[in-house]
């Protein structure tokens, strides 16, 4: 008799750890010297207005993909993704953003909401059904806020241009 497949575990899929490993740069690499307070790039990079943002929300996103790959559920994604979207709205408001995105960390509560599915046994495979969905909803955000964009600049550049002469 073959041997029974064993089920995927978070600690022995390579692509999961990678998963936590960028997750962990993104929201917690770093420790505020003398306090236990911690951060990633996701904070940093929000200080430049919206590339900063918009590059968070790629990695995110591309992180959420590779978890849909590895069974995470149609609600789990959901959460996900409502984690993410949180993360990028909120974050793009100036100064209030900035602190939330030392707060908040979307990309670990992500990878503890997945080490949790995996836990309780409801892994379910592969979720390329899911996976175009969000894939394309992610791609209709991300063209909202480049066309919110290069509104903002003709109109800076259209109306603001008058004052500066």
């Amino acid at each position: 008799m073959p041997p029974r497949p064993v089920d995927p575990t978070f600690e022995n899929d390579e692509r999961l750890r990678w998963v936590q490993s960028i997750a962990h740069l993104m929201d917690s690499q770093f420790t505020l010297p003398g306090t236990r307070f911690r951060f990633g790039l996701d904070p940093i990079l929000s200080l430049l207005p919206v590339v900063g943002n918009l590059t968070s929300m790629a990695v995110s996103g591309a992180l959420v993909l590779t978890m849909m790959r590895h069974g995470a559920s149609g609600s789990l994604v959901i959460r996900m993704v409502l984690n993410i979207l949180l993360d990028t709205i909120i974050g793009a408001i100036p100064v209030l953003g900035n602190i939330f995105d030392f707060a908040y960390k979307a990309n670990d509560r992500n990878v503890r909401l997945l080490r949790r599915h995996y836990a309780e046994g409801k892994y379910q495979g592969s979720g390329k059904g899911l996976l175009a969905v969000v894939l394309v909803f992610m791609l209709v955000i991300f063209g909202l806020l480049a066309w919110g964009l290069w509104e903002a600049v003709e109109w800076l550049w259209t109306y603001g241009g008058q004052n500066w002469w």
